[in-house]
């Protein structure tokens, strides 16, 4: 291990502090000042070159200040500009989501393009398996007389959203490097919205009515200490959910495809040991982001903006962000990421060695969102952190073979395609791959709606039961969540209207669409397209540029 010879003590997690909070002296109180910033260094692009800012990603060459990709790989990469070699710095090109197909029996073949999926249903070669997301089955084919590439699932999961890529990954011959460069090409983009932090409030309201009622005068109950213990490998509920959830997509795509192995993004950072200041020496191995890890994480978490005055460090009017240390290092202030923050370089230099609450005494609703943010982001990012643990042994029972990859490798993969950050491009580029050569114009959103509660009461505002809801929860061959089709003949409802169906037991049903809900359609009108599945079922665009 290379030993760094340094004046002040620090530890593993987050060495060396100084090049990755600042390589500039923009923010340097032990300086004695904040005039380190030269006026001409700030560009009006918003690269700052001397504090590892990057330009639009575009082809370069190796030279001073390369090194190699962050898990270890051999292409080498610059400071300014994200190299290409192997691979292609132009933009993936648009393509159509393409269709998910099975054979006759039910095994998955290689997914189509949706005019060939026409043609098939149009020929009567073909049957519609599921409506959403569509997956066509082929009555005339087996899956031994036909020809099937292995596929990958790249899987980026997130606190509130996760991001499943489906491609097909291309070995072309480089004469430049003498290897193989992994081409990918994206079929199907999938991003699942987690109704975690509805799970968690619920689970919080329900523990304060059961503290309120200890605090009352109402009959004796029992102590129910003794159990409630906790098996080995418990999660919380929220937590459980995304990983549960994360690991049902996964399998249903390795069903309906012929995909032979999942990349898995582990965490980008490793927030216990960035979040515990007396971290040991030798916690963490030193990576090739390691230098800049505690950095990306903190603007990452401020979503690039600063937390001052709000100016963004994203798009084309951007602006140059610096860490701004929320209690000055001149007054003993630490360089863990929960006394850090994202600020532009006026503000920064506004601030000074400042306490917060002095310069942000007037205004207050900023001063309130700047103690939340550094209040709630130890908790979140440990959430994901477990989660991530959790849905990496999930995966083992999937049935492919499951491969972990760094965060930093997958920004990396991502710079040099020139895409923008999101979940979905996020999985596309998640393990090794050299460049994209497409992406899917649209994505498929599934969002988590669930499939109902046990209460059978529904609540006023003041918490006194107004309505009692039936025990059955299927009527006139209905259930709530169903994916329908109404066709109205006449009235004011006149149409056609497709959508989730909230049953009643008189007959009288809500359709909500993708535009509005519709209510008190009679079950006559209505047919059934797809069972409920506890999801909601969107079509949204993918940016292909920032």
């Amino acid at each position: 291990m290379t030993t760094l010879h340094t004046r002040e003590k620090t530890h593993q997690a987050v060495l060396p502090q100084r090049p990755a909070l600042e390589s500039t002296s923009a923010d340097n109180p032990g300086a004695g000042t904040k005039r380190g910033v030269e006026p001409g260094t700030i560009q009006d692009t918003g690269v700052h070159r001397g504090r590892g800012e990057t330009a639009a990603p575009s082809a370069a060459s190796p030279g001073k200040g390369s090194f190699p990709p962050p898990d270890g790989g051999s292409d080498p990469v610059t400071h300014e500009q994200p190299a290409s070699e192997g691979g292609t710095s132009d933009a993936p090109r648009r393509a159509e989501a393409r269709v998910l197909v099975l054979d006759r029996r039910g095994k998955p073949l290689m997914p189509t393009t949706p005019r060939r999926a026409r043609q098939l249903l149009r020929s009567g070669r073909a049957r519609v398996h599921r409506v959403q997301p569509f997956v066509l089955r082929i009555v005339d084919r087996r899956v031994e007389d036909s020809e099937t590439e292995p596929l990958v699932l790249g899987i980026d999961p997130g606190f509130r959203h996760t991001g499943v890529a489906l491609a097909r990954e291309q070995e072309v011959p480089d004469p430049r490097s003498g290897r193989a460069t992994t081409i990918r090409h994206g079929l199907f983009l999938l991003r699942v919205d987690h109704r975690g932090a509805v799970i968690r409030d619920r689970l919080s309201a329900r523990s304060a009515l059961r503290r309120g009622r200890r605090s009352r005068k109402l009959r004796y109950r029992a102590p129910r200490f003794d159990n409630r213990a906790r098996a080995a490998g418990w999660l919380a509920p929220s937590i459980r959910h995304r990983a549960e959830t994360t690991v049902t997509w996964a399998r249903r795509l390795a069903a309906w495809a012929p995909v032979t192995r999942i990349d898995l993004e582990v965490p980008r950072f490793d927030a216990r040991a960035l979040h515990r200041a007396d971290a040991a020496v030798g916690d963490r191995g030193q990576g090739t982001l390691h230098g800049t890890e505690v950095r990306e994480y903190v603007l990452e978490r401020d979503g690039r903006t600063c937390v001052y005055c709000g100016a963004s460090g994203l798009g084309a009017a951007s602006v140059p962000l610096t860490l701004d240390h929320v209690r000055a290092r001149a007054h003993g202030g630490p360089d863990a990421p929960a006394n850090l923050v994202a600020a532009c370089v006026p503000c920064n230099r506004d601030k000074g060695d400042r306490e917060v609450e002095e310069y942000l005494a007037r205004r207050p609703a900023v001063l309130a969102r700047v103690r939340r943010s550094l209040a709630s982001v130890v908790q979140q990012d440990l959430s994901v952190s477990v989660s991530r643990s959790a849905l990496c042994r999930a995966l083992q029972s999937v049935g492919p073979e499951v491969r972990t990859h760094s965060g930093g490798r997958t920004k990396w993969n991502r710079s040099r395609a020139g895409l923008p950050w999101d979940h979905v491009t996020d999985a596309l580029c998640v393990g090794r791959v050299d460049a994209i050569a497409s992406l899917p114009a649209l994505q498929h959103v599934a969002v988590s709606m669930g499939r109902g509660s046990y209460s059978r009461t529904r609540m006023d505002r003041y918490g006194f039961p107004r309505l009692r809801l039936t025990r059955r929860k299927m009527h006139h061959g209905l259930i709530t969540g169903d994916l329908v089709r109404a066709v109205v003949p006449s009235g004011r409802r006149a149409g056609t209207h497709v959508g989730r169906v909230a049953v009643r037991a008189s007959g009288s049903c809500n359709i909500t669409t993708a535009r509005s809900t519709v209510q008190h359609i009679g079950h006559r009108h209505i047919t059934v397209l797809q069972r409920g599945d506890g999801y909601r079922h969107l079509r949204a665009p993918v940016a292909l540029a920032a």
